[in-house]
């Protein structure tokens, strides 16, 4: 790989010798002397949260992609190297040479430098190649890895509450007969013999001696009743309906949520909130 294409693949992405994709390519590191290429971070991991650094010396450039002669899970295993000021010493540079089972007498830099030597970051995604005279106007450095910002991303988790519908029970509407005595009072005629005795008139004189002086004589009067009679007739009295509607209650959920903060150390003005 050659210094003219480093602007053209930082920011792109890496692959292994077996055309795997393997990450971004976050830094490109340079030999202090001669300035030729000889590492790259590449970042890995869930959300490219991981850099690690694997060696570009014999790496080529294809198109929008570098391609180096490892695999992807020997990239992903390196160990992690502490560069300092965006710095990598030759002790850290001997670690990674034997990960990637390199000979670091063949494949050093050429500025023999001694134990404790530096090569210096040659650049990062989206920026110009820097130096010791970086003019980026980045003010100090990561601790923790490469200079990746100027500022630090303080994040939360929150609740996404939501709702789901599931079945909460059943209703049928179920018609059944029972049977109940009912007493109603109905009025019935009777016929009943009653009798009467009227004295003989010249009105009614010649009816009563119409018949013989003396004789025996029967008179049969038929008497009639009335009596309850019970039949039954079904008709309908109302209608049932079954309907469903919704009621809406109040549910309180809780759960553990994550937040990040940020603290300071040192002698230092805070203008959190003036900008």
């Amino acid at each position: 790989m050659h210094e003219n294409e480093i602007q053209s693949v930082i920011g792109k992405n890496a692959y292994d010798s077996n055309g795997d994709k393997i990450g971004s390519i976050g830094h490109i590191f340079l030999d202090d002397e001669t300035g030729q290429p000889e590492f790259a971070s590449v970042n890995t991991g869930l959300f490219g949260m991981k850099e690690t650094f694997v060696p570009i010396t014999n790496a080529t450039v294809e198109g929008d992609r570098l391609v180096v002669p490892f695999t992807k899970d020997q990239v992903k295993d390196a160990p992690n190297v502490d560069v300092d000021g965006g710095h990598l010493d030759q002790a850290e540079e001997r670690r990674l040479y034997e990960h990637y089972n390199m000979s670091y007498s063949e494949y050093s830099s050429d500025s023999g430098l001694p134990e404790g030597g530096t090569g210096y970051a040659a650049g990062t995604a989206g920026t110009a190649d820097y130096d010791t005279s970086r003019t980026d106007h980045t003010v100090g450095h990561d601790t923790s890895g490469p200079t990746t910002d100027e500022a630090m991303t303080r994040s939360e988790e929150r609740l996404d509450v939501g709702t789901s519908r599931e079945e909460a029970g059943r209703v049928r509407l179920r018609k059944y007969v029972t049977t109940e005595q009912e007493t109603v009072s109905v009025p019935v005629k009777k016929e009943r013999a009653v009798l009467e005795t009227e004295p003989i008139t010249e009105a009614n004189r010649d009816e009563a001696l119409s018949g013989p002086a003396i004789s025996e004589e029967e008179h049969e009067v038929v008497l009639q009743e009335e009596h309850a009679v019970v039949g039954k007739t079904a008709e309908p009295v109302e209608r049932v309906r079954l309907g469903k509607e919704t009621v809406t209650d109040e549910e309180t959920v809780t759960e553990e949520v994550r937040k990040e903060h940020i603290e300071t150390e040192g002698d230092l003005d805070d203008r959190r909130g003036t900008i």
